[in-house]
């Protein structure tokens, strides 16, 4: 699998969360050839939450209870930026709607510049609404608002001055001297399986992040992504496809060979990017770093 550029999510939940660990564990995985390091997002775990986890929450466990456990992702990233030199750093994905478009532009300006040109982007919604509502904003619209979010950020990613004018944000024009080393910006990334979410990435993003399915589903999802992106005038065959795997014990995919098997699969369906959470197989960091080296050596294989 020489054309799949493989990447890891860094520590950063549940047992794993040491933010003290996530420098040396990404300098560890670039020098065993990894190509990119990712962080998640995740604010609460309520006690009693608003939704269930949409990857098998149940009434008794609505949430991985790892959730309660997180290490903020921009301190992730910036960490894993200052112990790298070549891997790539994303998200997988941040919860776009959550977040002031002119802060998160800064910080992405800013981990762009320190990373030397290594950010991706990766947006989606979040599946629970407590966390909309803990920071004050609305569930209903959330969509329409990472939309008009993607379209400020390149705003103030490439303007000069740059400012934003909308029911949702005034931002008065300014000068933004302050520039992603990634020209014209970082690439945006979006996550999601429903069709709004497979629209978006046709109309605005640079590629999609999608979980791992079965083939077949992945194969009809993708078709939306391309007829979107066609509609708007642009060329699907120009967006990124980062696949995400999840191993966890008792599940489908439950082991490193699995993984291997997974991800051999999604090359045959023409993937060249993935990713691999090893949070729920992984008692530790150390741990994770043997499992990593397990996965290296079969994919190598």
């Amino acid at each position: 699998m020489s054309t799949l550029r493989l990447g890891l999510a860094l520590p950063q939940y549940g047992p794993l969360a040491n933010p003290a660990a996530i420098a040396g564990f990404a300098a560890s995985a670039e020098a065993l050839g990894y190509h990119s390091l990712w962080v998640g997002d995740r604010l609460l775990a309520p006690v009693d939450p608003s939704d269930r986890y949409p990857g098998g929450g149940t009434a008794e466990r609505p949430y991985p209870p790892e959730f309660a456990r997180f290490v903020d992702p921009f301190v992730a990233l910036t960490a894993a930026a200052g112990a790298t030199e070549t891997v790539r750093l994303g998200s997988s994905t941040l919860s776009g709607p959550l977040y002031s478009p002119v802060l998160l532009a800064r910080t992405a300006t800013s981990l762009d510049l320190l990373s030397g040109g290594r950010l991706d982007l990766g947006l989606g919604l979040s599946w629970l609404r407590d966390e909309y509502t803990a920071t004050g904003v609305p569930w209903r619209g959330r969509g329409a608002r990472l939309d008009e979010l993607i379209e400020v950020l390149r705003t103030l990613w490439t303007a000069d001055p740059a400012g934003h004018r909308s029911a949702r944000w005034e931002i008065p024009d300014a000068l933004f001297e302050l520039r992603p080393v990634q020209r014209p910006h970082p690439p945006v990334l979006v996550g999601g399986m429903s069709e709004g979410a497979l629209r978006r990435v046709g109309r605005l993003a640079d590629g999609w992040l999608p979980a791992r399915l079965p083939a077949e589903v992945l194969r009809r999802m993708w078709a939306v992504v391309t007829e979107a992106a066609e509609r708007a005038g642009r060329d699907p065959g120009t967006l990124r496809r980062v696949m995400r795997i999840n191993p966890a014990p008792g599940a489908a995919c439950a082991s490193i060979s699995d993984v291997a098997a997974q991800l051999a699969e999604a090359v045959a369906e023409g993937y060249r990017e993935a990713l691999v959470d090893l949070h729920y197989l992984a008692k530790d960091v150390e741990h994770a770093l043997e499992l990593a080296n397990e996965l290296r050596s079969a994919v190598r294989g």
